[in-house]
């Protein structure tokens, strides 16, 4: 049995639509299941249109964020296998029942739909910080992740209350979890989803989100595996401190080895201090980790 939880603000035009979608494709193959909708705090008329289709829905005074609004809503669910979805029309909910089996039967914690195609990569501003988050999460976890922050996804509930405290209140939610979930050992399968492009005008402020979500990913490395990003920065600055050294080696004027001598020492000092940081940040996370 399946909650599915769909946080909306101000989506009027495209709400009633994904409750059709959800309802239809989760009919279609048997799954018993309930859809919950937040409405967080909209100006239009995104509750009303969501009870006339039929759905519960749990109403904000004013915009708690997406992050707020999940969690309220996997709160309020009443069975243990959760899925989440956009209320904007971006994802394929006709794949929730595929994303739901190995939840369910196949004894993973989640199930991610990967998102592929143009619409996801964004454009030239927007791909290289999508890259960059995905590149992070890659190495902190050690593992391959396609998609660090798709919206569809299927989960167990327990996952969110395990995690609670780390997972993240706004847009960040899904950057969190999936975190939060590779970093303690739990099972993620990610299966490729279409991607389309969403009904209305976005929420998404990128430049402040992109800095905000930086910070939080930066965090939950910091909590569940903080030698990665000490090491990180320890490699970097003795790549530094290799660079200087060479340059001190062959300058050609007394002025320019000097600069370049402090810099090689500076970076290699700098180096073993943030190695020593993070072997003690380290060492405070085993000893706070229950056995």
């Amino acid at each position: 049995m399946l909650s599915v939880i769909i946080p909306a603000l101000n989506e009027e035009a495209s709400i009633a639509t994904t409750v059709a979608a959800v309802r239809t494709a989760l009919e279609g193959r048997g799954i018993a299941h309930e859809i919950i909708v937040v409405d967080d705090g909209s100006r239009d008329r995104t509750g009303q249109v969501a009870e006339l289709a039929g759905v519960r829905v749990i109403h904000h005074p004013q915009p708690g964020g997406y992050g707020r609004s999940l969690k309220d809503g996997i709160h309020a669910a009443r069975y243990d296998v959760i899925a989440i979805t956009d209320a904007d029309g971006t994802y394929p909910n006709d794949c929730l029942p595929d994303l739901y089996e190995p939840v369910a039967r196949g004894g993973f914690d989640m199930v991610v739909g990967a998102r592929t195609g143009a619409l996801f990569h964004g454009g030239i501003f927007k791909m290289p910080a999508r890259w960059a988050f995905i590149w992070l999460s890659r190495y902190a976890s050690g593992t391959d992740i396609p998609d660090v922050n798709s919206g569809l996804r299927v989960f167990r509930k327990a996952l969110v209350e395990r995690f609670q405290h780390t997972i993240s209140d706004g847009f960040s939610f899904t950057t969190t979890i999936t975190l939060a979930a590779l970093l303690n050992g739990c099972f993620v399968k990610y299966v490729p989803i279409s991607y389309g492009r969403r009904t209305g005008k976005s929420h998404v402020r990128y430049r402040r989100d992109m800095l905000r979500a930086l910070q939080i990913l930066v965090e939950n490395i910091l909590y569940y595996n903080p030698l990665k990003l000490f090491l990180l920065i320890t490699n970097l600055l003795l790549v530094v401190a290799a660079a200087a050294a060479v340059v001190w080696a062959v300058a050609p004027g007394a002025r320019l080895a000097q600069v370049a001598g402090n810099l090689a020492s500076l970076s290699f000092v700098g180096a073993v201090v943030v190695a020593a940081l993070g072997l003690v940040a380290d060492l405070i996370r085993i000893t706070r980790t229950p056995r």
